[in-house]
């Protein structure tokens, strides 16, 4: 579960599109769900009603009849004892109030229909749910009433009253034009009547036995769909996907106001400011999480320009007043050896202050956003080769040389920019061998994902306590240590801003030779991103 869940938190969730369409289609799902649920138990409800008002008057009618229990009734319909129908107590405290009790059976396509008769019988009625038991029922209570009174002229007013009684229209058919087909007369020739359906009319032709023939209309069909209902669906259906979208709106916006805020307090100097919902989850989480990379980096480099301020300031005041000390002493030179000294002097002070000037503005230039690195595939191995030879010359007496761990030779291919990496190896090897006894070792690790340089030296080491605060710019652990061996402080932190720019790390330890050990860690190959 763990990876699978992992495959659709990567590749769906973190996709503000993909999010917002998984929810879309919940919604709609559950609304789908929600409306078949609801049009099906109103089409239950409205199919109940539909047969209970067009069954209620003829099944009365046929109860109220004294003499239905004795007369010929269709097989539809069938009288017991109450208590043998086995229904539930609702339905016969239903029954008992005069009502007629509908149970629609819609997946055996049949209903039936319960009324109390006389003397403590239950009339119980059946039929399909295409209603032709129920048109039977019509037909044969038109057909009786109208036979018995086709001998007199009374049945104006008899149609009156079936119309009234049965909620049906009754009309007599006096155009043969009516009766259009050979079908229709074949039906009322053999049945008695001819019953037909369209789209919305049920018309059925009674036949009586002086041959007059009366049409009734019935009311329409049931409908599957109620618009009413189909309306309020839609409404709903509206309704929810509008609140989905604010509650979508809403939750976009609110966390777009946390970045809009962390930026006004930002922007009021409060440096300190952060996106608090800042992640990997979808775009704006990302968002967050590269304003507060931005925020981060903006506070250091507010912090670094405060301290290199202080630093230089500081820096610059020493060999500035040695120069103006020493163009001072040269008014008062008494010999031409004495002026050439002051002058080699002042030379040497502003020697110094370029060396200064270059150190901090490698430093500001890899702080303040990175140099422009154009990364190719370079010997590393010869990069330390050449530090080693470089540092052995200008150090004879000291002993520097280099180590490769087992196999690392065939992995000294890396993607670096090859003159950074070199002043980055350089400045370990020249802070070693200023404080090492008398050997520097620097030893190779490479292999197919990382390479790493350690610059070990048999000094006297630096305590754990300061192993961080030397990348510091501008970091003096020991004033006179530092003085008397160079140095501005700034050589480390360029150190950790080289590796910083290839993907990697500078970090101190202990070496195995009692002094310092100074390692660079970054990948082979860098990213293409």
């Amino acid at each position: 579960m763990g990876p699978i869940w992992q495959f659709v938190e990567l590749f769906v969730l973190n996709k503000i599109f993909n999010r917002i369409l998984i929810g879309l289609v919940s919604v709609i799902t559950v609304l789908g769900f929600f409306s078949l649920a609801v049009i099906k138990f109103s089409n239950n409800v409205r199919l109940e009603h539909y047969w209970h008002d067009l069954l209620g008057p003829p099944l009365s009618e046929l109860v109220a009849t004294s003499s239905f229990i004795t007369a010929k009734l269709p097989n539809s319909i069938l009288i017991l004892e109450a208590e043998l129908a086995e229904l539930p107590d609702i339905v016969y405290a239903r029954l008992d109030q005069g009502q007629i009790v509908v149970d629609i059976n819609a997946d055996g396509g049949v209903f039936k229909a319960w009324i109390q008769g006389e003397g403590g019988k239950l009339v119980s009625f059946e039929s399909r749910l295409s209603g032709s038991e129920v048109y039977e029922l019509y037909r044969m209570i038109i057909a009786t009433r109208l036979n018995s009174l086709s001998m007199n002229g009374n049945i104006e007013t008899e149609l009156e009253a079936l119309r009234a009684l049965l909620s049906v229209q009754i009309s007599k058919v006096h155009n043969e034009v009516q009766i259009s087909s050979q079908l229709m007369l074949n039906d009322l020739a053999e049945k008695g009547f001819y019953h037909y359906e369209s789209d919305s009319d049920v018309v059925s032709i009674v036949r009586l036995n002086n041959g007059e023939l009366y049409k009734v209309a019935f009311p329409e069909l049931y409908g599957v769909y109620s618009w009413p209902i189909l309306m309020c669906l839609l409404l709903v259906f509206v309704g929810a996907l509008l609140v989905l979208a604010f509650l979508v709106i809403q939750g976009f916006d609110r966390r777009l106001r946390t970045i809009e805020t962390a930026a006004s307090r930002i922007s009021r100097g409060e440096l300190d400011a952060r996106v608090s919902r800042a992640g990997e989850k979808d775009a704006i989480s990302r968002l967050g999480t590269a304003f507060n990379s931005m925020a981060d980096h903006i506070q250091r480099l507010m912090y670094v320009q405060k301290e290199m301020i202080h630093a230089v300031s500081h820096e610059l005041r020493t060999p500035v007043a040695r120069i103006r000390f020493g163009v001072q002493m040269i008014a008062d030179c008494p010999t031409e050896q004495a002026m050439e000294k002051q002058v080699q002097g002042i030379d040497g002070d502003i020697q110094e202050l370029d060396e200064l000037i270059d150190e901090i503005l490698t430093y500001a230039r890899l702080e303040q956003g990175g140099p422009i690195l154009a990364f190719q595939e370079a010997d590393v191995g010869a990069i330390v080769e050449q530090v080693v030879s470089e540092q052995s010359s200008v150090k004879p007496d000291m002993e520097i040389f280099s180590e490769y761990k087992k196999g690392s030779d065939v992995w000294k291919i890396s993607e670096v920019e090859a003159r950074y990496i070199h002043r980055s190896i350089q400045n370990l090897v020249g802070n070693a061998t200023r404080y090492a006894d008398g050997k520097v070792r620097v030893v190779c690790s490479f292999d197919a994902e990382t390479c790493r340089v350690d610059v070990e030296d048999d000094g006297p080491g630096i305590p754990e306590e300061d192993w961080e605060s030397v990348f510091t710019p501008f970091a003096r652990l020991d004033d006179s240590r530092t003085r008397s061996s160079g140095g501005y402080g700034l050589g480390l932190s360029i150190v950790r801003r080289i590796l910083y720019w290839h993907g990697g790390q500078a970090f101190l330890g202990r070496s195995s030779m009692g002094g310092a050990r100074f390692s660079l860690v970054w990948p082979r190959k860098q990213s293409k991103v």
